[in-house]
């Protein structure tokens, strides 16, 4: 099943968080017990190649490649999908030109004008013809507009209308800057909850899926309870400090053990 059709069917789902540009770190990342790797290229340091060669392990490992492009990359956005993601999240869309610009890159005619050459993602997913793969395409991958900035609020009915957007990711980071104007950085800032409910409410409402980034997995909980149900969290020096923590706590605690 698609990405996609997971997240229509209301399924939960959590994406790791890739910012390491190197294949064989997203192959350790993708046997993880997550759904979907997203590979960050904007504040990550993931490049064209890096998309290239690390969407690879993740489709072999049976997950969802998701991309996140720089801010106004849409450029990048045709060429992750052409790679073989499945779907984009873009930042900072924050107005309905943003979403339409967003949304042309990313789809074939008549929706977009995504240009024709899936030379890589047309071989790496192993199915089909062409003519199929140009039927199915524009319903199986997915655009998602990230939800970050207070312009962005006052835009969603026009984001979330636009042909060809698939669904709003929220970054609560950004977010919390953007409804503090600026004073404070706070993913759980309680001012701004009912917000962020909203933003998860009218997403779903207009028939499209609702993402969030967490960075506390505690609030995974809270989210879902709003709308939510793709989770990005796990980036690697998470897991990797979380894990080292682990293990090195058990094996000193084991030095006190007298049995």
């Amino acid at each position: 099943m698609s990405l996609k059709s997971r997240l229509d069917a209301d399924e939960t789902l959590f994406t790791a968080w890739s910012g390491v540009p190197d294949a064989l770190t997203v192959e350790i990342m993708a046997a993880q017990p997550f759904d979907a790797v997203t590979l960050d290229m904007q504040h990550g340091g993931h490049h064209e190649d890096s998309v290239l060669r690390g969407v690879v392990p993740i489709l072999r490992a049976g997950k969802h490649a998701v991309v996140r492009i720089p801010v106004g990359r849409f450029d990048m956005a045709s060429r992750a999908l052409d790679f073989g993601a499945e779907a984009v999240i873009a930042p900072m869309i924050n107005s309905v030109e943003d979403a339409k610009a967003f949304a042309t890159a990313m789809k074939y005619p008549p929706v977009g004008l995504r240009s024709w050459g899936p030379t890589y993602a047309f071989p790496r997913h192993g199915q089909g013809d062409f003519t199929r793969w140009l039927a199915e395409s524009n319903g199986r991958t997915m655009a998602i507009a990230m939800v970050e900035t207070r312009q962005a609020l006052d835009c969603l009915d026009g984001i979330l209308s636009t042909p060809g957007i698939d669904g709003i990711f929220v970054g609560p980071s950004d977010f919390s800057i953007a409804w503090s104007r600026g004073s404070v950085v706070d993913t759980k800032l309680e001012d701004m909850m009912e917000a962020i409910a909203d933003i998860a409410r009218r997403t779903r409402a207009a028939g499209k899926a609702a993402a969030i980034f967490v960075v506390d997995p505690a609030m995974a909980g809270r989210y879902a309870r709003m709308g939510f149900r793709l989770f990005a969290t796990g980036s690697e020096p998470m897991l990797m400090g979380q894990g080292a923590q682990a293990v090195l706590g058990a094996a000193r605690r084991s030095l006190d053990d007298k049995a």
